[in-house]
């Protein structure tokens, strides 16, 4: 994958260099960031195609750095990859409640992390045979092979799990999805515990779809379901 261009921010100079060598082997462009500080003000200054980044930050931690970069225009949709020796489940849930897309856990391989990177970026170029090309809901497209949102032919950024959620609901459109087998089917987690994961990025997605937002319904006590307009 030509000329992408990865962030690795990672206050361990040896593992830093170990990500960037193999990365940069394997024909990505990358900038290292030794905290959160820099981070934040490298995203400010350039785009990215990736994030990978250490939740064990000097200064401002890593969680502190995914929601600025949320938060930010330019990165809001750049998918993050945390990359940290936190592994329990809880952690887990709380990297991805903030916005997180994925998850590798120190020791790791730098040839996992290669192949979770590009399997993120597959899955705006790739098109499942089973899919159409496009599925509409009113004024709202989504176009599978650009990968693209559109609500009156203007572009939504969403990151890759607002993207999946997103087609979620629509192919199941009128059904009620549970948080669970949200967990389950967006982010690939069978988990007990309670937790605002969903809640958290619904409430993106409501926020940058505008008025068909509002068609996302909460079901007390279970979880949502996409209504018609």
């Amino acid at each position: 994958m030509p000329d992408k261009r990865i962030l690795i921010v990672e206050d361990d100079e040896n593992i830093a260099k170990l990500v960037q060598y193999n990365f940069q082997k394997a024909g990505f462009v990358c900038v290292v960031a030794d905290s959160g500080e820099e981070a934040i003000d490298v995203i400010e200054k350039k785009s990215f195609d990736a994030i990978i980044l250490d939740i064990m930050l000097p200064g401002i931690d890593g969680l502190e750095v995914c929601k600025r970069i949320r938060s930010n225009k330019r990165s809001s949709s750049t998918p993050v990859i945390m990359l940290t020796a936190k592994g329990e489940e809880v952690d887990r849930i709380v990297g991805f409640e903030i916005g997180a897309d994925d998850y590798v856990v120190k020791p790791f391989s730098p040839r996992e992390l290669i192949l979770r990177v590009k399997s993120i970026f597959k899955r705006g170029i790739k098109k499942p045979e089973e899919e159409k090309d496009v599925l509409k809901f009113g004024n709202l497209t989504v176009d599978f092979s650009s990968h693209t949102v559109c609500i009156n032919k203007r572009e939504i950024e969403l990151t890759p799990i607002e993207f999946k959620l997103l087609v979620l609901f629509l192919k199941r459109k009128g059904r009620v999805q549970s948080r669970d087998v949200l967990l389950s089917d967006v982010w690939n987690i069978d988990s007990d515990i309670t937790t605002r994961t969903i809640d958290t990025h619904v409430k993106r997605l409501r926020q940058k779809l505008g008025k068909i937002g509002d068609c996302i319904k909460t079901v007390r006590g279970i979880g949502y379901k996409l209504i018609e307009e």
